[in-house]
């Protein structure tokens, strides 16, 4: 077998988010762990910075709505293409925060919005967050800092980002809707579909996966048990080979229709179980996130 740590790669952790969410505090975490950061390079750029060997170190990119020519279709192509390089492992970090925290930020500091220079931060911040959104649901990793310190921040991004700790092998587990096709960067997928669906009980419908009554509803599914056994056991067994590999990050999805209830259990479950084995691990929920957003601005959602 050859030898993972033989094989060159150009290891590329893109940092973006709205203005005011701590993106520079992120750059500047980085930059402490070791990281080569280079800042609002144009888009362009990027690709020369694997035309070379590796530099033995990974780099660190910060991009937002300032760069001199940024924008969301050429961005989400960039990403596409790094991704699709065999030369390049590369992770998208999103630094988020509410609506609301990054108005009052802005408030605070007497700063003009990028995107509303001469009107009012409200209007930029609504503005930016419908303009990021594309690049928010392909994101490895979400971080939302409205209830942050620029220490929670940092620590946060060590626990992810430190090279000894990464060793460890961080594990991100996520659920999502297949009407809306694959989450981006995923290892293993799981599909629901065959459990008994929550959406057809009139009290679970308005719930998510994490409400115990929605897993109580799948438990009780005569199917549940042997597939959450084997799921476990499969991904128990699997964790230390990839540790042994040398992975240093794992993805894994659960998907089913609407991405509200059997996915977001199963990835709920999963996780508990993972973490209390003391793995590393995140938890996202793609759909949930998205309404989320929605809601912040005033779109409106359909049942899943």
């Amino acid at each position: 077998m050859q030898d993972r740590t033989a094989q060159q790669e150009h290891r590329l952790v893109l940092v973006t988010g709205p203005s005011g969410a701590g993106r520079s505090t992120a750059i500047h975490a980085l930059e402490d762990l070791g990281y080569e950061v280079i800042d609002n390079l144009p888009l362009s750029l990027v690709p020369r910075l694997i035309e070379g060997a590796p530099l033995g170190r990974p780099i660190a990119l910060g991009l937002d709505v300032r760069n001199r020519d940024f924008n969301v279709a050429a961005l989400i192509e960039t990403i596409d293409g790094l991704t699709r390089d065999p030369r390049v492992a590369l992770e998208v970090v999103y630094v988020d925060c509410a609506a609301p925290v990054l108005i009052q930020r802005y408030s605070q500091t007497r700063r003009r919005h990028p995107l509303a220079p001469a009107e009012t931060p409200a209007e930029g911040v609504a503005r930016e967050i419908d303009l990021l959104a594309p690049i928010r649901v392909r994101a490895d990793h979400l971080i939302d800092t409205s209830e942050m310190s620029p220490h929670d921040l940092k620590a946060e991004l060590a626990r992810w980002f430190d090279g000894a700790l990464a060793q460890r092998l961080a594990v991100s587990v996520q659920s999502f809707s297949y009407k809306r096709g694959l989450p981006r960067g995923v290892d293993m997928v799981f599909d629901c579909r065959f459990l008994n669906n929550p959406y057809w009980e009139p009290g679970l419908r308005d719930l998510d996966g994490r409400d115990a009554a929605v897993e109580a509803h799948l438990r009780a599914d005569p199917r549940f048990a042997e597939f959450f056994g084997r799921l476990c056991d499969m991904v128990t067994f699997l964790l230390p080979a990839m540790v042994e590999e040398g992975k240093a990050h794992l993805s894994i999805g659960f998907g089913c229709t609407g991405g509200q209830h059997r996915s977001v259990a199963m990835a709920e479950m999963l996780g508990k179980v993972l973490a209390e084995a003391g793995w590393a691990v995140s938890k996202r929920h793609r759909e949930l996130e998205r309404r989320v957003a929605d809601a912040a601005l005033g779109i409106g959602v359909k049942g899943a």
